[in-house]
């Protein structure tokens, strides 16, 4: 599909969107990066690398349509097991997107964002992105959070560890421990839970992300591998999404009127 046409169709999707009713808050999880790179016989890092045009991609496109938040699955824990070269190319590949892109996430009002078990990071990985925290901390317009070195048990495993030591310490009765207390100890504190969940790569699992959080929230699979994700997928989805009855436990009847 050439530029014009592909244009086209971005416009023509994005029209149909109702601005009034776009998910605040979508959770993708990329995958799909090594299989493309094997589908054109290149190494699994050149997936990784081609990706970054479709983080780029589905960044703007959230942006254009009023998403609030956008969290992307970059690295999980489990991720620490595959191949040395590839892990450290991949920590590399993230040092060098971060300090390329920043004037863009500036000029587009990005607010960068981590969770996971950033200690685990490369030191180099630390500092960098620390320093893009820190760049873009006053940006408002949408809330990019990669999920690096992360993993939903660990981050649960946590949240009971300080609610139990609030509890033996005296801060917080046992009776008082409620939803609200459990997502204000997650690693997504202060930011509203994802309404649209999004799996690239045609697989159909949630693979440990954010579990407390996609409690309620809408599923999407695409069988289009990662580094092939542009805006018009981003679109469909949101279509998608919209077209669907959210009754959170409630009947038809009940949330038709509103």
């Amino acid at each position: 599909m050439g530029n014009a046409q592909q244009q086209t169709t971005d416009e023509a999707l994005r029209a149909r969107i109702d601005p009034e009713r776009v998910p605040a808050h979508v959770a993708i999880i990329m995958d799909g990066n090594g299989r493309w790179a094997k589908r054109h016989g290149e190494m699994r890092v050149v997936g990784h690398t081609n990706g970054v045009r479709s983080v780029r991609e589905t960044l703007v496109g959230a942006t254009e349509i009023g998403v609030k938040y956008l969290t992307l699955y970059a690295f999980s824990t489990e991720n620490w097991n595959r191949p040395r070269a590839e892990v450290d190319a991949l920590m590399d590949l993230l040092v060098n997107t971060l300090m390329s892109e920043l004037d863009s996430l500036h000029e587009n009002g990005v607010r960068l964002n981590a969770i996971g078990d950033l200690e685990s990071l490369p030191g180099s990985c630390r500092a960098t992105l620390a320093e893009a925290i820190r760049q873009t901390a006053h940006n408002d317009r949408i809330t990019l959070t990669l999920a690096l070195s992360y993993s939903a048990r660990w981050e649960l495993v946590n949240m009971v560890k300080r609610i139990a030591t609030d509890v033996r310490d005296g801060r917080v009765d046992v009776e008082a421990i409620d939803d609200a207390l459990v997502s204000a100890n997650l690693t997504t504190a202060g930011m509203p839970d994802p309404e649209l969940l999004i799996r690239t790569s045609g697989e159909q699992r949630i693979s440990n992300f954010l579990l407390w959080q996609i409690a309620y929230a809408e599923l999407w699979f695409s069988p289009v591998l990662w580094p092939d994700f542009r805006r018009e997928h981003l679109y469909q989805a949101v279509l998608d999404y919209q077209g669907r009855e959210r009754r959170f436990g409630l009947t038809s009847e009940q949330v038709g009127p509103a």
